[in-house]
C-alpha cells in the first residue's frame, strides 16, 4: 500500500479482476434499491447522533476508503467494515474481494443491516468470498475482548475500513475504538476512516461551547493516533460534503 494509491484518481484504483467495474451500474444511481438516499436521510433525522451525516459517502470517498483491500499480498484477506450504512462501502468491498477473503460487517442500525441483508450485489459477490453481517457496535463483538480469557476470539483483520462519526462520540469512547481497531488488526494491518472538513467550527458555531469542546478534543486525538500511525490521507472534494479519508497502519511486519 503506497501514499500514492491513496490519492488515486478512482479510475485509476488498482483492480484485481479484469470484469471489475470501477462505477458498477448498481452505484452509478446510489443504491440497487433506490432508496437507500431516503432510508439513510431518515434515519439521520431519527439517530444523527450514530448516523453522524444526511447522505451515504460518494463514489470517490468509497474508492478512497477501499484502497487498502485492492493493494494487498497474494493471498486471502480478512477485511472489517464497521458502521456500512446502506452498504454503498459494502457493495465495493465485495467487488473488489477474492475468493478466499473474508468480510466481516458490524452495523448497529438495524433498520441498515435490514437492507444489508436484502442487496443484490452483497447475494451476488464471488464464490468463495465469506460474507458475515453483526447487528450490534464494535465493541460489543466477541473478539473486542482483550483475550481468550476475557471471552475474545482470536480473530483478527488485514483490513478494517470505518465509517464511524467519530466526532459525534465522546473522546474516551473515540480512544476506546482506535485502541480496539488496532488489538483487530494483524501486525502491518490497514485501517481506514474519514471525517468531513469544517465540521469544527459548524459544531462551535451551532452547538455551544460544551459540545465544541468536546469535537475540539475528539479532533486532537484523531490528529495524534494519526501522526503516531498514518501513512497518509486524501481530500474527497467531490464528496457531499467534502470529507478527507485517512490510512493507517498497525504496527509489526505484514505477513
Amino acid at each position: 500500500m503506497t501514499t500514492e494509491q491513496l490519492h488515486a484518481s478512482p479510475d485509476s484504483l488498482p483492480q484485481q479482476h479484469s470484469s471489475y467495474d470501477p462505477h458498477p451500474p448498481h452505484d452509478r444511481h446510489g443504491s440497487p434499491h433506490g432508496g437507500d438516499h431516503l432510508l439513510f436521510l431518515a434515519e439521520a433525522l431519527r439517530t444523527f447522533h450514530d448516523t453522524g451525516a444526511l447522505a451515504p459517502s460518494g463514489p470517490a470517498l468509497v474508492n478512497a476508503l477501499v484502497v487498502p483491500a485492492t493493494s494487498r499480498p497474494n493471498r486471502p484477506i480478512s477485511v472489517l467494515e464497521v458502521g456500512a450504512g446502506t452498504g454503498v462501502v459494502t457493495r465495493r468491498l465485495a467487488q473488489v474481494l477474492r475468493p478466499g477473503d473474508r468480510l466481516h460487517v458490524v452495523e448497529a442500525n438495524p433498520r441498515f443491516a435490514d437492507r444489508l441483508r436484502e442487496d443484490p450485489v452483497l447475494a451476488a459477490r464471488r464464490p468463495g468470498v465469506g460474507l458475515r453481517l453483526s447487528t450490534c457496535r464494535v465493541e460489543e463483538l466477541p473478539e473486542a475482548a482483550a483475550g481468550p480469557e476475557d471471552g475474545g476470539g482470536n480473530e483478527r483483520y488485514d483490513v478494517i475500513v470505518s465509517g464511524l462519526p467519530f466526532t459525534n462520540f465522546e473522546p474516551a469512547l473515540v480512544r476506546d475504538i482506535l485502541d480496539l481497531y488496532l488489538r483487530l488488526l494483524t501486525p502491518g494491518g490497514e485501517l481506514t476512516y474519514f471525517g468531513y472538513l469544517g465540521t469544527t467550527t459548524a459544531r462551535t458555531l451551532t452547538s455551544g461551547p460544551r459540545r465544541g469542546a468536546r469535537h475540539r478534543a475528539v479532533v486532537r486525538l484523531l490528529r495524534r493516533f494519526e501522526a503516531t500511525y498514518g501513512l497518509g490521507e486524501r481530500t474527497v472534494w467531490r464528496n457531499l460534503p467534502p470529507a478527507r479519508a485517512h490510512l493507517l497502519r498497525a504496527p509489526g511486519p505484514y505477513a
